[in-house]
């Protein structure tokens, strides 16, 4: 049989192609958190455009939380957050950086949120961006305690000045946060107001960028998906 033997500057060659190859597909793993009574396959469009920038199924996880029937029910604590804890465990412990970089859509921002601050995994967040979000509250839900009386516009949901959302305020919880928003936002907008204390509700505390479209609150997420992942990279 015969042999062939490599010397030292094409095993150089060889050790650099091999690490090349492995570095360049090291990257954090992606976690989409949709809205209230949301699907997975809102963030198809997002998908799409991961996986044509390289990324593997594996390298994204999609959690299905919440009621799908009752936008009512849905709130930030207990059985809606398991699900998003679930995903952003496991795709921390899967990621070949250590890291996540998180995409939420409208209430899906508020409670990956939670879940990120309440579970310390702070120091595993690369990049959030957060869609449409009510991170300072919205003003069809009313101020608390004068709020609403159903459970998404309750203490643990997105009433104004709530204690949920004011245990969130100011707090980091990804190395860059990014937001996605409109002054057309037929839901963070529905009162005709967008501002929470001068501020669009869908920025972000400390966030390092922010971008607003004339689109409406599901047009945001569907048609952004090139931003998104742009905002990620």
């Amino acid at each position: 049989m015969q042999r062939f033997t490599l010397g030292g500057a094409a095993v150089m060659l060889l050790v650099l192609s091999v690490s090349n190859s492995a570095f360049a597909v090291c990257r954090d793993n992606v976690v989409l958190v949709h809205g209230n009574t949301g699907n997975p396959s809102d963030f198809a469009k997002t998908i799409t455009e991961l996986k044509r920038r390289g990324y593997a199924d594996a390298e994204i996880f999609a959690p299905s939380w919440g009621s799908k029937v009752c936008a009512a029910c849905n709130d930030h604590n207990g059985s809606e957050e398991t699900p998003v804890e679930d995903a952003l465990v496991n795709a921390i412990a899967a990621s070949c950086t250590g890291k996540v970089d998180v995409i939420t859509h409208s209430m899906g921002g508020t409670l990956a949120a939670r879940v990120i601050i309440k579970d310390g995994l702070r120091p595993y967040v690369q990049n959030f961006v957060g869609i449409a979000g009510a991170f300072r509250g919205l003003w069809s839900c009313g101020t608390y305690p004068w709020n609403v009386w159903s459970s998404t516009c309750g203490s643990w949901g997105l009433s104004v000045s709530n204690p949920f959302l004011n245990s969130i305020s100011g707090v980091r919880f990804a190395d860059r946060m990014h937001s996605i928003k409109s002054n057309i936002d037929q839901i963070v907008c529905s009162t005709g107001v967008c501002t929470v204390g001068g501020v669009h509700s869908s920025s972000i505390w400390n966030q390092t960028s922010t971008t607003t479209y004339a689109l409406g609150h599901f047009g945001l997420l569907s048609d952004t998906a090139v931003k998104q992942v742009d905002l990620i990279q």
